[in-house]
């Protein structure tokens, strides 16, 4: 495996994207516990085909967020939002995730 990143990391995300309107903000700190990272090579070839990498580290290199805003919720995390929610104060990506899942029902 790769090298272990374990704690907080900050990210920076992009202006106009799903994400910053879910967070109210273009810059997040969140938890890290893995060993992977999205291998670069296939970036471009990813964003040709609808792919958005719109949470990056603050240098540029490591994608932290992927997204598809053709989508009614498509997002991907490099990070644990699970270790940042409680049951009274959802993560803002649960409570998004949730939102949309209504939006999207025909039983609601």
């Amino acid at each position: 495996g790769g090298t272990m990143r374990l704690g907080a990391y900050p990210a920076a995300l992009g202006g106009n994207s799903v994400v910053a309107s879910i967070y109210g903000s273009n810059e997040i700190s969140e938890r890290h516990r893995h060993r992977y990272e999205v291998n670069t090579h296939y970036k471009s070839v990813l964003e040709q085909n609808g792919l958005v990498f719109s949470g990056m580290s603050p240098d540029g290199s490591l994608p932290e967020i992927v997204e598809r805003p053709d989508h009614p919720w498509f997002v991907g995390v490099q990070f644990h939002p699970e270790l940042k929610s409680k049951p009274f104060e959802p993560h803002p990506l649960f409570a998004s995730f949730i939102e949309a899942a209504v939006r999207q029902s025909r039983l609601v």
